[in-house]
């Protein structure tokens, strides 16, 4: 059950105050990663690197979920949320001291995204149980969408303005995530602390095992298995977004403004969906529609790929972009409502790893297969491999396929 017993239909103010937290640390996370992507290319003209750097990111989500699902159940999801919004701006404070001393070496700024990376895993399960805790359980499906506006606001809004800002200087935009973290942070600490009971707290091989007890309980649901699983191998094929510097140099000729509008491109399309959900949302067809958005979202990488127009390429993030919004929405609704608030925590961080992977190592694909293949090679690959996963899960998946409405999925259906 989530904290909120009674219900009038409203969205509580607590959850409104955690959505504006959310699109402030939204800004500041894409739009400080889509500066540090162009810094990196603009100093080491490759591809592969561009890969590379999702990866440092990744890594320690990876490492560190095991354990930070678990003190997202047993601790105040508020005050872990708290903590690493500020580890977030400490991590940006640094590369906005080191791009400041006009560096030649990336490996800095590597060492750096990887710290990010660790506060990232604080944040993750922490961050997306918040709102499903503090909200009555029939205006879940409603929050999950407000939470995806707030954070494509943030997408559109980030890389933008952190476009112009870098225009005035390189290490200005390091700054303003450090502003913008801080900013989420004095929100989130003017709502008051859950009264939801948590896990007692035990040692790391209890939490451990909490890990491998969300594991099991994703993996002995056919529904949010097949859900989680098909974001992955999808994205993973699909990372083309990854390569947006290299597009925005080598295909569009452009610089760091038109690569934030770019970027913000993506967040412009998936804005569009997510508002559209948060006043119509999805009632049937579940299985099918996110199965439907997933293959558009590889025609949209094609098309992409193809792209040696900026209108085109415009056009072409918006739409694959939507689509993924549509993917989101329905894999944010799947798994909250199909999960026990006491494991939410040990499931997000879980899914996160999933999500993380998906993104993350979508980009170290798209960067090894572009050192191989060439940047519209590694492009067409990628979204010709999305289609052929959606063939794949549709015929091997009937369980989330055939999903008809998000009421069809109960903890106890698993």
């Amino acid at each position: 059950m989530t904290e909120t017993a009674n219900s009038t239909g409203q969205v509580p103010r607590k959850v409104k105050i955690l959505l504006t937290a959310s699109f402030f640390s939204a800004l500041a996370t894409v739009g400080q990663i889509t500066i540090v992507g162009k810094q990196v290319y603009d100093m080491t003209g490759s591809e592969l690197n561009l890969g590379l750097l999702g990866l440092a990111e990744f890594l320690p989500l990876a490492l560190l979920s095991p354990f930070t699902g678990p003190i997202a159940d047993r601790f105040d999801r508020r005050k872990v949320f708290s903590f690493a919004l500020f580890a977030e701006a400490l991590a940006s404070f640094l590369l906005f001291l080191y791009v400041a001393s006009e560096p030649t070496s990336v490996l800095p700024i590597f060492g750096l995204i990887a710290l990010f990376g660790v506060a990232r895993a604080f944040a993750m399960p922490a961050s997306r149980a918040l709102p499903i805790d503090w909200s009555p359980d029939d205006v879940v499906e409603r929050v999950v969408a407000l939470k995806s506006v707030a954070f494509q606001a943030g997408i559109i809004v980030g890389p933008a303005l952190f476009g112009f800002i870098f225009v005035a200087g390189a290490s200005f935009p390091y700054l303003a995530a450090v502003i913008s973290y801080l900013i989420a942070n004095l929100l989130l600490l003017t709502v008051g602390p859950s009264s939801i009971k948590r896990l007692a707290t035990t040692g790391g091989r209890q939490a451990f095992r909490d890990a491998l007890e969300g594991l099991k309980f994703i993996r002995k649901s056919p529904i949010l298995y097949g859900a989680i699983s098909l974001d992955l191998i999808a994205v993973l094929f699909g990372g083309a977004v990854a390569l947006l510097p290299a597009i925005a140099e080598d295909r569009l000729g452009v610089g760091a403004v038109g690569l934030g509008w770019l970027r913000a491109g993506v967040g412009i399309g998936a804005t569009v969906v997510a508002v559209t959900l948060s006043v119509r949302p999805l009632r049937r067809d579940i299985g099918k529609s996110l199965l439907t958005a997933v293959a558009v979202f590889g025609c949209g990488t094609i098309v992409l790929g193809l792209s040696t127009n900026f209108v085109l390429a415009f056009g072409a993030l918006m739409v694959l972009s939507g689509a993924d919004a549509v993917s989101v929405y329905i894999r944010a609704s799947l798994v909250p409502l199909a999960t026990p608030e006491q494991m939410r925590g040990r499931v997000l961080a879980v899914e996160g790893v999933f999500i993380g992977a998906s993104n993350e190592l979508g980009a170290v694909e798209s960067g090894l297969t572009a050192a191989a293949f060439g940047l519209v090679g590694a492009i067409l690959f990628g979204g010709v491999g999305t289609l052929a996963v959606v063939v794949i899960w549709w015929r091997f998946f009937p369980a989330l396929r055939d999903v008809k409405d998000f009421s069809e999925v109960k903890p106890d259906s698993s």
